[in-house]
């Protein structure tokens, strides 16, 4: 059986787990076999599958980096990342704004969702979901500092 794993998985340690999970699978299923049936063969097809098992897992298994492709927020505050203050700035013009325009300008410009699913989650009509948008954007517009500002 060993050599089975060894063929699919190459002189790993891997293929020592799916060697012993190989017989504890065959000892939670030796019960139910049946009398006449090829036990090695029965043996072989186990180690075999478990093998695959372990091929598969190895896929899925996340490899370690250095470099992280972007820097994650850290409270989960919008502009997280910005130089100097922008990151506390952002977030009280974005807090300045009436819920409405805030909520609308939430789901349909980070959330990607049109005016109409915005008007039913929210209440109302597409249209004036669009005009609390248009309204919030053009709000954080004046309130919040420009590139050389922040």
């Amino acid at each position: 059986m060993l050599r089975v794993c060894r063929a699919v998985l190459g002189p790993t340690t891997a293929a020592e787990d799916a060697w012993s999970e190989t017989f504890l699978s065959a000892m939670q299923a030796y019960p139910a076999l049946r009398a006449d049936s090829n036990v090695e063969a029965w043996l072989v097809t186990i180690a075999h599958r478990k093998a695959v098992d372990q091929l598969r897992a190895e896929t899925r298994r996340a490899i370690p980096t250095d470099n992280l492709p972007e820097r994650p927020a850290t409270d989960g505050l919008p502009g997280d990342g910005l130089p100097g203050d922008g990151q506390s700035q952002l977030w009280n013009a974005l807090h300045a704004l009436p819920v409405k325009q805030r909520q609308t300008i939430a789901y349909h410009y980070l959330a990607g969702l049109p005016y109409a699913e915005v008007a039913q989650i929210l209440g109302g009509s597409p249209q004036a979901a669009r005009r609390a948008a248009a309204d919030g954007i053009a709000t954080l517009r004046k309130t919040y500092p420009k590139g050389e500002d922040r």
